[in-house]
């Protein structure tokens, strides 16, 4: 189990060092902007919807090593996945983060994304870990507010 870990572990510092889609996106359909003011994350999600399926996503902004590399590896996970899909995943990550078992993964696996299963052992962090996520979820329903940590 060990291994696995150091594995999850390196995955998180690689993404948090050199994440992936961060751009902008002046095509983007939507964005959503969030903040964590607890640890002082800050970060933009640009999404390009076309029907119901994301075809693309990106991102800007700071943050520490969880929160960047959770934001770049959503990125990825993102691309090319409906609408429906992507709110399973938010579904399953929370869960994942907050240590909330989930019976059902509906055909979903979550990949990468499961490097973040040690963020629940940190209650503190998990918040870093959702910024991205519940940013998402705010670009997809078109609210056009911040997104915060914190309310």
């Amino acid at each position: 189990m060990s291994d696995l870990r150091d594995l999850y572990q390196e995955l998180i510092l690689d993404h948090g060092r050199r994440p992936r889609n961060f751009h902008t996106m002046p095509e983007a359909s939507q964005r959503a902007e969030g903040f964590n003011p607890l640890c002082g994350d800050k970060l933009t999600l640009y999404l390009k919807v076309d029907g119901d399926r994301i075809s693309d996503v990106s991102f800007e902004g700071s943050g520490c090593a969880i929160s960047t590399a959770s934001a770049s590896i959503l990125t990825e996970t993102l691309k090319g996945k409906t609408l429906a899909e992507a709110e399973v995943l938010f579904e399953r990550f929370h869960d994942l983060v907050t240590g909330k078992p989930h019976a059902d993964d509906k055909g979903l696996p979550l990949g990468k994304l499961a490097a973040f299963s040690g963020v629940s052992d940190y209650p503190a962090r998990v918040k870093c870990a959702t910024l991205a996520w519940h940013t998402l979820k705010s670009a997809l329903s078109g609210a056009g507010q911040v997104v915060s940590t914190e309310e």
